[in-house]
């Protein structure tokens, strides 16, 4: 059976679309999924099972919505492609401050012309760079009034998308990896 990293998108934001990571513990336990464990309270989910990520993101969706009543679109990686979005990190030692290093999860390719908007939407020593289905951002200066953060949201791509921080990532890559 494979590792998977489920990462639900625009959960217990604001005290909204709330979702108790206990409840969905056990959700999922009931649903068949192995060995399932969770990290913060933002919707990621690392579970064991034979299913494939494409059918896993469905079948999840569709849990979810019953049990909680609002639908939350689901992107999954398997363990091996969380390894390989750390490995494959664009920036380097440039990034000083994983919260402000973003990767955003695209649910499907990114549409044309996705990094050269994305560029231009980037000031100062921002940077970003497409790589398959992922994205990443550093905003040295901060998240909260960057243009190029809020051009990483889903409405502004065209594909849902879900972002996590660099320190969320490798944490998720590592409870994958145990």
């Amino acid at each position: 059976m494979a590792v998977h990293v489920a990462l639900l998108r625009g959960i217990n934001l604001a005290g909204k679309r709330r979702v108790g990571m206990a409840r969905l513990r056990q959700l999922l336990t009931d649903r068949g999924y192995d060995e399932v464990r969770t990290h913060l309270q933002s919707g990621n989910v690392v579970l064991r099972t034979p299913i494939r990520a494409t059918r896993l993101e469905r079948d999840l969706a569709e849990a979810i919505e019953t049990e909680f009543g609002f639908a939350v679109p689901v992107i999954v990686r398997s363990a091996d492609q969380l390894a390989t979005v750390i490995a494959d990190e664009p920036f380097g030692d440039a990034v000083t401050e994983p919260k402000l290093y973003q990767v955003s999860f695209l649910a499907g390719p990114a549409p044309a012309g996705t990094e050269q908007r994305l560029r231009a939407l980037a000031a100062g020593a921002e940077r970003v760079q497409v790589s398959g289905q992922q994205i990443y951002a550093w905003h040295p200066d901060g998240i909260g009034r960057s243009k190029l953060a809020s051009g990483l949201g889903a409405a502004a791509m065209g594909v849902v998308t879900t972002t996590r921080n660099f320190r969320t990532v490798c944490a998720l890559a590592e409870l994958a990896a145990a």
